[in-house]
């Protein structure tokens, strides 16, 4: 099988980098300009600066530039598990149609349940997940061109665009016809409203509440969904508000408010272990990445913790730095620690 990987954005080399994520390891190296080495994304040698970074598809690219591989971590040096991962990942990328996990296990020369673990060991994911994943993000893409919904399905890798919504349901939020072009074609009620916290931001899809902050107006829902139908108010959503409201000036189990998020599979999956922590209580970021399977990927954690639209129903405030320090958070820690302590009590 020839393997021609795509090199992840500079972006998400950084954070993968910052995480040390193993699960990236021969996905890219990481060249640092200052000391003329490159490393593996795992290289437990302290972070440079990041204007000193450059990133490079793989050892030959960085080479070629002038720098040498890392003695510490020996980034050239693949083991067998990595190249059968990203083998796979290859392998699902370059498929029209899924890929049996027998064929994927047959290609890498393992046995079906061991090179499932294998493969969920190094990104967190079953290669039917991620597989699944990928479709969804191509579709995302898809749909943010000027192309029609239906051709952007049948691009992305669904047999239809009914297989396209039973997969992505409860996952995409707004239907995909309103998600492309900023949101156009979907309606969005809103409302400020004042509670013990301040000022505080609402706003729902048909689905669910898809932002909740505070010390925000209506300007930063435009930003966000700039070819929405913004509607202020209305009668089903002034049902759903009063729940929002109840539950963030009286703490406690917000399961039964919907919600219309979106994020990567690594954001999701910190999201619902969030959704896991009972009120009065605290998680380190540490523990939140253990949570998700990724132990070593503690400032993705903290990164997937700061991308949470939606203030509270996805609770992480309750996420804390080890040794008790309240850490940040996006509306400040004045906000944060009144809501721990309206949870303590």
């Amino acid at each position: 099988m020839t393997v021609t990987m795509i090199r992840p954005s500079d972006e998400d080399c950084w954070t993968a980098a910052l995480a040390r994520d193993r699960a990236f390891d021969g996905r890219f190296v990481s060249g640092v300009l200052s000391t003329g080495i490159y490393c593996r994304p795992s290289c437990p040698a302290r972070h440079p600066h990041r204007h000193n970074v450059r990133f490079f598809a793989n050892g030959a690219e960085a080479r070629a530039a002038g720098l040498r591989p890392c003695k510490r971590c020996s980034p050239d040096d693949v083991s067998r598990d990595e190249r059968a991962v990203l083998a796979a990942i290859a392998a699902i990328k370059a498929a029209e149609q899924p890929l049996a996990l027998a064929a994927l296990a047959e290609e890498t020369g393992y046995s079906p349940s061991h090179f499932q673990r294998v493969f969920t060991r190094h990104t967190g994911l079953s290669p039917a997940a991620y597989a699944r994943a990928l479709m969804a993000e191509r579709a995302a893409e898809a749909l943010t061109g000027e192309g029609r919904v239906t051709q952007a399905i049948y691009a992305a890798g669904y047999s239809g665009p009914s297989r396209f919504y039973e997969a992505n349901q409860g996952r995409l939020g707004m239907a995909p016809s309103a998600w492309a072009n900023g949101g156009k074609g979907a309606a969005i009620h809103w409302a400020v409203v004042e509670t013990s916290l301040g000022s505080m931001l609402v706003a729902a899809t048909d689905k669910g509440v898809c932002r909740l902050s505070f010390g925000e107006s209506c300007a930063a829902l435009e930003a966000r969904f700039p070819k929405a139908e913004l509607v202020e108010g209305g009668a089903h959503f002034a049902r759903l508000l009063k729940q929002v409201v109840d539950a963030v000036e009286a703490p406690g189990d917000f399961s039964h408010i919907p919600l219309d998020v979106k994020g990567t599979a690594f954001q999701e999956a910190v999201w619902r272990e969030l959704q896991k922590i009972p009120a009065g209580e605290t998680r380190t970021y540490a523990q939140l990445a253990a949570a998700v399977g990724k132990p070593k990927a503690v400032r993705a954690a903290g990164s997937a913790n700061g991308a949470n639209n939606v203030a509270v129903l996805i609770p992480c405030h309750r996420v804390i730095r080890t040794g008790g320090h309240l850490g940040g958070y996006a509306y400040g820690l004045d906000i944060k620690r009144k809501l721990l302590e309206k949870e303590a009590k």
